[in-house]
């Protein structure tokens, strides 16, 4: 009788075990299938905020290289002489008209002379046969001299008149080679290149030295074509680098012109002051005005696998990411392009949240601070 009550006692507490299992089951599957009924939804509670269209001041950037407004290369018109004086170096601004190397015209100088005395020799010989076609044309008047012999006299006065100016011409292009044996700046500027040095035989021709004209600096910046149409001559700017700092600068021209590989313009942006050199790498941040924007808080941009997005609600409150490109930024608000006006958009608990999931929204939808561009 004992172990009949043993045995009794024994499968009441394991029945007992099944029904505790079983129920714990049924509750498992139970939330499994509210899960699978629900997609994923998730118990977050979010703010939500409605993307609004503004006109806001946006900012254009591009990078690009520092470069002479107008490069002016100097070269020697005449050859074959020998340099005696360089005045000027590298780094060194110069004045339109100030000499910078003098090249050895004792030769020049003594063909002037020869010429010179050419031209004395000419102008007398001039001088006499006018004289004797004054005779001849007297003599012919009265009767004492032919025709033929008062012709004569006029062509050798025609003839020394043409010897006068031929010699007038070579004094002329000895005075003009004597006066390119001291080349002079053509603009004033800054001397960036020199390639001559004392003792060195000039051949006609040679680029010597390059002036940036003027000084003026310009920086090449390459705009993206998406951006070309909002940028226009006059427009103000500020280029910046890591190693001078800041400037101001202003686009001076546009060029009409888009890289077919790269699929950058260029704007040619003059620079106000600054100590750039050409060939630096530089940066612009181009004033284009105000533009229609969408705006929506900062805080509900987010950066999945490194592209911007924010999540985004459809009619079933379903949260969804899409990718924007942002246009402009502060601590307040982000212009964003890819998104339509009046969506509704994740603020509070954005970063929690996954594709797909389900929300709670805390508060009525508000719209979107304006933005100051800071691209």
């Amino acid at each position: 009788m004992a172990n009949i009550k043993r045995n009794l006692r024994a499968g009441a507490a394991l029945v007992l075990v099944s029904l505790a299992l079983a129920a714990c089951g049924g509750e498992g599957d139970a939330k499994k299938a509210e899960t699978k009924a629900g997609g994923g939804a998730s118990s977050q509670t979010v703010s939500v905020v409605t993307a609004s269209l503004q006109n806001l001041p946006r900012t254009v950037t591009a990078s690009g290289t520092v470069s002479a407004w107008e490069e002016v290369p100097v070269g020697a018109e005449t050859g074959g002489l020998t340099a005696t004086g360089v005045f000027v170096d590298e780094g060194t601004y110069v004045r339109q008209g100030q000499a910078l190397v003098q090249m050895n015209d004792a030769l020049l100088r003594a063909q002037l002379r020869q010429q010179q005395a050419a031209v004395q020799t000419a102008e007398a010989n001039a001088a006499r046969d006018q004289a004797a076609l004054g005779r001849a044309q007297e003599l012919k008047e009265r009767g004492f001299l032919s025709q033929a012999s008062l012709d004569t006299a006029l062509a050798n006065q025609r003839a020394s008149n043409a010897n006068v100016a031929a010699a007038q011409a070579s004094l002329s292009e000895t005075r003009t080679r004597l006066s390119q044996a001291t080349i002079k700046a053509p603009v004033s500027g800054l001397v960036i290149s020199r390639s001559v040095t004392r003792g060195q035989i000039i051949a006609a021709g040679t680029e010597l030295f390059r002036i940036v004209r003027d000084g003026r600096l310009e920086l090449d910046a390459q705009v993206p074509e998406t951006d070309m149409a909002l940028v226009r001559a006059g427009q103000s700017a500020v280029v910046s680098s890591d190693q001078v700092g800041e400037t101001t600068g202003r686009v001076r021209i546009v060029t009409p012109e888009v890289n077919a590989e790269t699929r950058l313009g260029t704007a040619r942006i003059a620079l106000v002051g600054g100590a750039f050199r050409p060939g630096m790498f530089a940066r612009a941040r181009i004033q284009v005005g105000d533009q229609p924007a969408v705006t929506v808080p900062t805080a509900s941009v987010l950066y999945r696998e490194n592209r911007a997005g924010v999540f985004v609600l459809g009619t079933d409150n379903r949260a969804h990411f899409q990718t924007v490109t942002v246009l402009s930024r502060t601590t307040e608000s982000t212009a964003v392009g890819g998104l339509a006006a009046g969506t509704r958009v994740v603020v509070a608990g954005a970063g929690f949240l996954g594709e797909g999931d389900r929300v709670t929204i805390a508060a009525a939808a508000r719209p979107a601070a304006a933005a100051p561009a800071a691209r």
